[in-house]
């Protein structure tokens, strides 16, 4: 008898265990507390757009349902805010911190003013996007496919800075043959959008939350006329059309047919390798170091029940485009994709980035 209790209680006790087990592994709450989500970027931009478009989902489907609050800290093409954040520590869970592209760039280019370091962060979320280049309706008329052309104008173009994002764009303009004229130091894409809107700039690129928003009344109205695309990453590594504007070209397309742009060779193969750091793994949720796996487990929690809404890639879609979503595991490994580029590939951008910027890295 005293066996069989022994056995009766050893299956009760592992039955409890293995219940426990099954249970979501996060224990905080977070009623009627309010999560501030740091953005380093103006609030008229693309990482605006997603903050806000996740900003009421994570407070749907976080545990106790907590007010977020974005913010936003633009500065020194996003250095600013990712510094401050690199200064953090966890307290009650309550900040978190998205970075871009922009972000992404001068960490991986050594930009002297970097002082925060991807390693210590947590992600928990990571999201994919595309950019699309635009011209005036004026230039827009020129545009055939190549840049042929448009080689004979000068544009002007709001760049928020050399070692940020825009290196995307710039350098493909540069590829292309084209002569643009950088005003330096603009806060956001969005302000650059302002810029081409107001007429002071003839030529813009957006992400594609801020195009599918801003821009494509612009297109509708005749005012502006899209170019290209940065394209999307296949599985085969090759770059296709983007699924979100799969009626535009892609820069490679642009790029094969026009004159004296080539699509192999040293210049391509660093355009392609800050694509891949800067798009597919672009914008970045992350907790602050030293967060406690409990509170990381909410936020993972949280996003992984965003993702399996039955809603969620239909609205996603209208407001950030058709890219996918990456959580806990899979958005530390989309992480590691967006911070790793060849030595070849970034010491072919500084040597750009000084003959062309004036912008000094070594």
């Amino acid at each position: 008898m005293k066996k069989l209790t022994r056995l009766v209680l050893g299956a009760g006790v592992a039955a409890g265990l293995a219940a426990a087990a099954s249970l979501p592994a996060t224990a905080a709450d977070f009623s009627g507390k309010t999560i501030e989500w740091t953005i380093p970027f103006s609030e008229t931009g693309g990482s605006a757009k997603w903050a806000n478009f996740f900003a009421p989902l994570i407070s749907e489907h976080m545990d106790g349902n907590p007010t977020v609050v974005v913010k936003f800290m633009p500065g020194a093409g996003s250095t600013k805010g990712a510094n401050w954040f690199q200064g953090q520590s966890h307290t009650d869970g309550l900040t978190m911190f998205g970075s871009s592209g922009s972000t992404q760039f001068p960490y991986l280019l050594g930009d002297p003013r970097v002082r925060y370091e991807y390693k210590d962060w947590i992600p928990v979320m990571a999201s994919g996007t595309g950019g699309v280049a635009y011209l005036n309706a004026e230039d827009g008329k020129l545009f055939d496919g190549t840049a042929n052309n448009l080689k004979g104008k000068t544009f002007i173009y709001g760049n928020q800075g050399a070692t940020r994002l825009d290196l995307i764009p710039a350098l493909a303009w540069k590829m292309l043959g084209m002569k643009v004229e950088h005003v330096m130091g603009i806060k956001g894409r969005g302000d650059g959008r302002k810029m081409f809107e107001s007429g002071e700039a003839t030529i813009d690129y957006q992400t594609s939350s801020s195009f599918l928003k801003s821009v494509t009344p612009l297109v509708e109205e005749g005012k502006a006329v899209p170019m290209m695309t940065w394209g999307a990453l296949a599985s085969n590594g090759d770059i296709v059309r983007d699924p979100t504007f799969p009626e535009i070209p892609t820069f490679k397309e642009v790029c094969d047919a026009t004159d004296g742009c080539e699509t192999s060779g040293p210049a391509w193969d660093a355009w392609k390798a800050f694509f891949i750091a800067g798009f597919p793994s672009q914008k970045i949720a992350f907790l602050p170091a030293g967060t406690p796996q409990d509170v990381v487990d909410a936020y993972v929690k949280a996003f992984n029940a965003i993702a399996a809404r039955p809603d969620f890639a239909e609205i996603s879609a209208k407001r950030l485009g058709k890219y996918p979503m990456y959580v806990g595991d899979d958005a530390q490994a989309a992480l590691g994709g967006a911070i790793t580029v060849s030595d070849s590939a970034k010491t072919y951008v500084t040597d750009w980035l000084q003959a062309d910027f004036g912008v000094s890295l070594n």
